[in-house]
């Protein structure tokens, strides 16, 4: 299978299936000398596995990164860091009954049809829980990035929202909910929202938006590797994410150019940021800012017309332990694509200029 490789200098690549012994990944490209905090990378880890709160997947598993190379004595060597985070809590015979059926709006079918045969145990490969390796990998990153601050939020559950902009927020307030909602009276909104929806055997869409600050000026490249076009890719990567946006995103269409230009300063920060931190595909030095669109999970534990592999028409319910909103545990994955997009360009940029 192609397309297991993220990044161009810091790279990524990752391996194994939800229900498979473990997932893992290498990361190439990570310079050496770097101490590595390995408390930090497994909060990380904490952050995005499953069975942390009520309002997500039941499945248990510690997510603890076993490391196999490229650290030596706690710091990069700049050889290949190899590591491997093992399942402990599969329950495979919760998918047994779909073995030959498609779930509606999961990528089972396609699978199927594009490789002639799926891992139907949690979805294989098409689970989200490949994401962890890119929490590791992200989490790295973040110590490389280390004047770089990037923080992502749940800004709406279904059609809860946060009517602040990121300005007005404390993001102290974001650990300290289930939901990881930056506004302490909308979470509690959306954590109920959330259990009715469970309850229901149903599910919800939401929105996640992150803000980098501390950028510094130069990251991206002026046509096809545009910094925003990266951030793109790397979000719409991330399973479940619809849409993604930046800046003054689609509400911005609904200005005049007079309205939506950043006028500048002397000492060249903007007046308005409605650039979102980026023009020309190249960071600016002031906050980068976007929302990333999360649908409803597929799997519901309601029952659904479907079709089999031999394309008659069946129905389906789904069984086991998901997620009713994948917005709360998606939060850490965000910060770590865009860790792994900045860390790039960052590396980069030391290339390009004695």
């Amino acid at each position: 299978m192609a397309g297991n490789i993220f990044g161009n200098i810091f790279k990524l690549t990752t391996f194994g299936e939800s229900h498979g012994p473990a997932l893992g990944g290498v990361i190439d490209g990570c310079p050496s000398g770097l101490k590595i905090d390995l408390n930090a990378i497994q909060v990380e880890m904490d952050r995005r596995k499953p069975g942390q709160s009520a309002i997500v997947t039941q499945r248990k598993e510690p997510d603890s990164v076993t490391f196999y190379s490229g650290i030596f004595e706690g710091e990069t060597t700049g050889t290949p860091i190899g590591f491997l985070i093992h399942n402990t809590d599969q329950k495979s015979k919760d998918y047994s009954h779909i073995k030959d059926s498609y779930r509606p709006s999961h990528a089972d079918y396609v699978y199927d049809k594009k490789y002639g045969n799926r891992d139907y145990r949690g979805g294989g490969r098409s689970s989200a829980r490949e994401t962890a390796c890119r929490v590791v990998a992200g989490a790295i990153a973040k110590q490389i990035l280390s004047e770089i601050k990037i923080t992502a939020f749940v800004s709406s559950v279904g059609k809860i929202k946060i009517d602040k902009h990121y300005s007005d927020l404390d993001f102290s307030e974001i650990e300290k909910n289930p939901v990881r909602c930056a506004d302490s009276a909308t979470a509690l909104l959306m954590e109920n929202h959330i259990k009715d929806i469970r309850k229901e055997g149903d599910t919800v869409g939401g929105i996640v938006s992150c803000v980098i600050k501390n950028t510094p000026i130069g990251l991206g490249e002026p046509v096809f590797d545009k910094l925003h076009a990266d951030l793109g890719k790397a979000m719409l990567s991330i399973n479940a994410v619809k849409g993604f946006e930046f800046g003054s995103g689609f509400e911005g269409t609904k200005l005049k150019g007079s309205q939506h230009n950043d006028s500048f300063d002397k000492d060249g920060k903007t007046k308005t940021n409605n650039s979102g931190g980026i023009q020309g595909g190249i960071s600016n030095g002031m906050d980068i800012y976007f929302n990333v669109a999360f649908k409803p999970v597929a799997t519901i534990m309601q029952a659904q017309q479907t079709i089999d592999s031999n394309s008659n028409v069946v129905e389906i319910k789904g069984k086991g332990r998901h997620d009713p909103c994948v917005v709360p545990r998606a939060v850490p994955i965000v910060e770590a694509m865009a860790a792994l997009v900045l860390v790039d360009f960052f590396l980069l940029n030391r290339t390009i200029k004695l």
